[in-house]
């Protein structure tokens, strides 16, 4: 565990879009709010703040070292912070075992976190050497190392496909098929340096890190990630209560595409044929779309946190409740 001054500077990595994110959620006195991603606890903390001296928030995070340190950081609050071990995608679950109701608003960054980043042990950056872990809960079976070792080719390259949109996501996985054979994969720097070498050998010049997109397909397989965040989104009915908010924060296309689809089909009203004189469906609006563009980060924003750059923010506001998620 990081000494006390390490742990102080952990806390200042800022939240994106911070500013934003209080200005569509407008914390209340005396309200209830879930912060589904808990990470380091600076959006929590801007809710709790904003939302005092009566508001309470839940959060939820799945890794046990950003939740000990949020703990620490968000213990000023006292009664009015409910910390929750477990995965987003949970979340209906989670609050409803813990005996709360329905939430004035919801929060989920979907970002990996500076802590993971910066953790090399953790196996989450190409930049860092480390092991090949990539797990947000060390308590899930299979780390991108295990993953690397048994799968075929097509597995890997279905991965690397669908989770990176990696278009040499072929040649990449064949690379570590054949690499494997010789000696398994252990470090991080060792699939990075395969993943530029696959680039080189195409001829293909990247505006990023060759391996950006193969490390972020391989720990959205490890976490999860995909299926997490098309469970919280279906389970909105149970979450929300009327006129709730819900703000969600993305850092890549396959993410944004699920919040656009799911906030869409919420916001949704009859779907009877154009020329069918009176509505036969009965359908209603669940949600009100609040932001047709995404918001971004401002330029100052960026400049102080360049990884804040790919962050996308979504806003849907709740105008009913039912059961089954979306339809």
């Amino acid at each position: 565990m990081a000494d006390e001054a390490d742990r102080r500077q952990e806390w200042r990595h800022a939240p994106v879009l911070a500013d934003e994110v209080l200005d569509w959620l407008a914390p209340r006195d005396g309200a209830l709010y879930l912060d589904a991603t808990l990470g380091l606890g600076g959006h929590s903390e801007r809710i709790l703040e904003r939302s005092a001296p009566h508001g309470r928030l839940v959060a939820i995070d799945r890794d046990p070292h950003a939740r000990a340190l949020a703990s620490e950081r968000l213990a000023r609050f006292g009664e009015r912070i409910v910390l929750l071990a477990g995965d987003f995608g949970d979340a209906a679950a989670l609050t409803r075992d813990a005996g709360l109701g329905t939430f004035g608003g919801v929060l989920a960054d979907l970002g990996v976190s500076s802590l993971q980043l910066d953790d090399s042990t953790r196996g989450f950056s190409f930049t860092r050497e480390g092991p090949l872990d990539m797990r947000m809960d060390p308590a899930l079976p299979d780390t991108a190392g295990a993953l690397l070792s048994r799968l075929d080719a097509a597995s890997i390259t279905a991965i690397l496909r669908g989770f990176g949109e990696e278009r040499l996501a072929g040649p990449i996985a064949r690379r570590i098929v054949d690499r494997r054979e010789e000696t398994p994969f252990t470090t991080t720097a060792e699939l990075a340096e395969l993943a530029r070498a696959a680039y080189r050998r195409a001829g293909i010049k990247s505006e990023i890190d060759p391996a950006t997109r193969t490390f972020q397909a391989l720990r959205m397989a490890v976490n999860h990630e995909l299926e997490s965040l098309e469970r919280l989104l279906g389970s909105f009915g149970e979450l929300l209560a009327p006129d709730a908010i819900a703000c969600l924060i993305s850092f890549h296309s396959l993410e944004d595409r699920a919040v656009k689809t799911a906030f869409r089909d919420y916001a949704r009203g009859c779907v009877c044929p154009p020329d069918l004189p009176v509505c036969g469906c009965g359908r209603e609006p669940l949600g009100q779309v609040l932001t047709q563009r995404p918001v971004r980060p401002s330029d100052e924003e960026t400049s102080r946190n360049p990884r804040a750059r790919s962050a996308r923010m979504r806003v849907l506001r709740w105008l009913g409740a039912r059961d089954g998620g979306v339809s």
